[in-house]
């Protein structure tokens, strides 16, 4: 990315690692949880009651069991598979537990705003932040590889700032809220690392006034010299996002895409599909990958800059789910996530071309892919348009 890239709030003091999906993500948030002596903050928008969902509740109650503070929050609409049964059972071991705005039970209801970010804190020193839910298909089970996906374990100052993030919306946003439960800061203060990372926390709640990821992707498009690597699992960028793109390949900018072969929302991925034509034509490395379905939400700059969490470049993320990435500005940390792009594009993609897909797609697919893209979007015009006359 361009030397000009301002540094407000950035911190320095952090170290920093990659993890892609599945037991490499799963084995450090267990171990993360196991290594609590005071806090735990625990965000999610999905946990589902299988293996991993149960394997994972039990950690945080064993940790709750041993005196350590154990917030969970979680999406009321993506997790509503929780029972009753097991909720009571997590609270009865301790474990302070949380619906984050289950559908149509609050007053700040808006369409698809939902608790999108996935994050874990512990003891305001330790954290994990990615696109990762908590379910089989994120984790690497018998015969079974999981979901694309990445997250970004560190440790020093930002871990503080995301226990003050989590605590906000914890006091702020659950549905069901404690008085006892309030803000208090950071209490257990570790030597920082020695390592110097430059890390940022990022926010994106549009409905409260949020818009850091989007504005970070559109920076990111603007002072791109030579190239941006983005991967995102549903892809479908706005006209500003677009505007900067075809700007950026103008000055010479090599785009790259990674989109999802194998999708689990087909009308999303048909309405992705409906924008290749406008990628393909504007000059833009469009890649499927086909290994898995991909899921993962990380992007890389000129080999200096990186972002990775739960935003995806769509409406979605932009107008409606909160969401929070780290971004961190390192070479090396860039340059690994560079690395892992140019092996899924040349091990595990398909590289599509404007002739190709003209030619795979007859008149009545790209037709519904049109109407599947004008319905998404239409949606949230609706939606963003009546938010707005309530906020007036």
């Amino acid at each position: 990315m361009a030397r000009n890239i301002p540094l407000k709030g950035y911190t320095s003091r952090n170290r920093v690692e990659l993890l892609r999906g599945g037991k490499a993500y799963f084995t450090n948030l267990i171990e993360l949880i196991d290594q609590a002596l005071v806090s735990v903050h625990f965000q999610m928008y999905i946990l589902d009651e299988d293996d991993t969902g149960l394997e994972v509740l039990e950690h945080l109650c064993m940790a709750a069991e041993r005196g350590v503070t154990v917030y969970f929050l979680v999406d009321g609409y993506a997790s509503q598979h929780l029972t009753n049964k097991r909720i009571k059972e997590i609270r009865a071991r301790g474990v302070h537990f949380r619906w984050f705005e289950p559908l149509l039970r609050s007053k700040y209801f808006y369409f698809g705003r939902r608790l999108h970010q996935k994050v874990c804190v512990v003891d305001a020193a330790y954290a994990l932040v990615g696109g990762v839910n908590v379910s089989n298909r994120y984790n690497d089970m018998p015969g079974q590889s999981a979901w694309l996906d990445w997250a970004i374990r560190v440790e020093g100052e930002t871990p503080e700032k995301l226990y003050q993030v989590c605590l906000e919306l914890w006091n702020k946003s659950g549905w069901g809220k404690s008085k006892e439960l309030k803000f208090i800061l950071p209490h257990r203060r570790l030597p920082y690392p020695d390592t110097k990372c430059l890390v940022r926390v990022r926010r994106q709640d549009w409905v409260r006034f949020r818009t850091e990821i989007s504005n970070s992707y559109l920076r990111m498009m603007q002072d791109a010299k030579e190239e941006v690597f983005m991967l995102s699992s549903y892809f479908l960028p706005g006209r500003q996002m677009r505007k900067a793109m075809g700007a950026a390949v103008k000055r010479g900018v090599k785009i790259y895409v990674i989109a999802a072969g194998k999708s689990d929302v087909v009308m999303a991925k048909q309405a992705e599909r409906y924008l290749y034509r406008w990628l393909l034509k504007n000059q833009v490395h469009l890649y499927e990958y086909q290994s898995n379905v991909l899921h993962g939400k990380i992007s890389c700059s000129d080999g200096k800059w990186a972002t990775v969490g739960s935003f995806n470049i769509n409406f979605i993320s932009a107008y409606a789910s909160i969401e929070l990435n780290l971004e961190v500005l390192d070479e090396n940390f860039a340059g690994e996530i560079k690395k892992q792009f140019l092996e899924i594009i040349d091990k595990e993609s398909i590289s599509l071309t404007e002739k190709e897909n003209l030619q795979q797609y007859g008149i009545a697919a790209r037709a519904w892919q049109k109407i599947c893209y004008t319905s998404i979007r239409l949606l949230f015009v609706l939606f963003t348009f009546y938010y707005k006359q309530r906020r007036k």
